[in-house]
């Protein structure tokens, strides 16, 4: 039997990454907007007050890196660090850190992007390419306001350019590896393979983070400017994402039949 577009819409409700008190809340002020504009405005309030509280954080987490008060830890840091280095952790912090450059990010949204799109997802891949993309220019746009020097505690395990605040690597691996375990997430039809998708991101992503500081190219605030920012972006194209497919449904139930995620399982 056929779903209805009400039906549709509830099973897309229970599938979807934002809390389900929240998602009632949006969807019962959207259902009370005069116009489809109000209505997107209502739901990207979730993507805004996430994108707000990482950027409140980040400002806080830049205004000590500035002010120099972070010094002493940042240092504590990498000097620790840079007496546990071994020839096979030194292979193994390389291999993590190549996944967050620029070019392999950009690969893999690509690849990634493509599979969505020849598989009817065309909202996430227009979203894993922004989210990707804007990424990039972001932190480009960023070392050039904040430009730290590099750290010199310890000789480089790697070469590195552009300045040092918020580190490229982290934030590229937050967002590319963040947003593609969200939307395979979104696929996963048993809970226990959602979870491991999300782990999975989770070990890449602190992978990549931690390679940046063992090969002495990042200091530890460096890092964590780059993943909070970087999450914080995230979130607000994972937020329009929701907000475009649930009002799409609204006008259109049929548009977005493909990109249902599949019914939720217990299991």
């Amino acid at each position: 039997m056929t779903p209805t577009p009400e039906q549709r819409s509830e099973r897309r409700l229970r599938t979807s990454a934002l809390p389900r008190p929240l998602l009632d809340l949006f969807r019962h002020a959207a259902d009370r907007a005069e116009s489809l504009f109000g209505a997107l405005g209502i739901f990207l309030i979730a993507g805004f007050a996430v994108a707000l509280a990482g950027t409140l954080a980040f400002a806080e987490l830049a205004e000590h890196v500035r002010a120099g008060s972070t010094n002493g830890f940042d240092d504590a840091v990498l000097t620790w660090l840079g007496r546990q280095h071994t020839p096979l952790l030194d292979t193994i912090m390389l291999e993590f850190t190549a996944i967050g450059t620029g070019s392999v990010v950009l690969m893999i949204a690509g690849i990634s992007g493509m599979f969505l799109y020849l598989t009817r997802h065309k909202y996430s891949a227009l979203l894993l390419l922004i989210s990707t993309a804007g990424g990039i220019a972001l932190n480009a746009v960023m070392k050039l306001g904040f430009h730290r020097p590099r750290p010199h505690i310890f000789a480089w395990g790697t070469n590195a350019v552009s300045s040092s605040f918020p580190s490229g690597h982290a934030m590229n691996a937050a967002i590319v590896f963040g947003t593609v375990a969200y939307l395979a997430a979104r696929l996963q039809k048993h809970l226990r393979w959602r979870i491991a998708t999300l782990l999975a991101a989770l070990v890449l992503i602190a992978g990549t983070c931690l390679s940046r500081m063992y090969l002495g190219v990042h200091y530890p605030t460096d890092v964590a400017g780059g993943v909070v920012i970087g999450l914080a972006w995230a979130g607000l194209c994972m937020a329009a994402l929701e907000s475009l497919q649930i009002l799409a449904m609204r006008r259109a139930p049929e548009i977005l039949e493909s990109e249902e995620p599949p019914p939720e399982n217990s299991d």
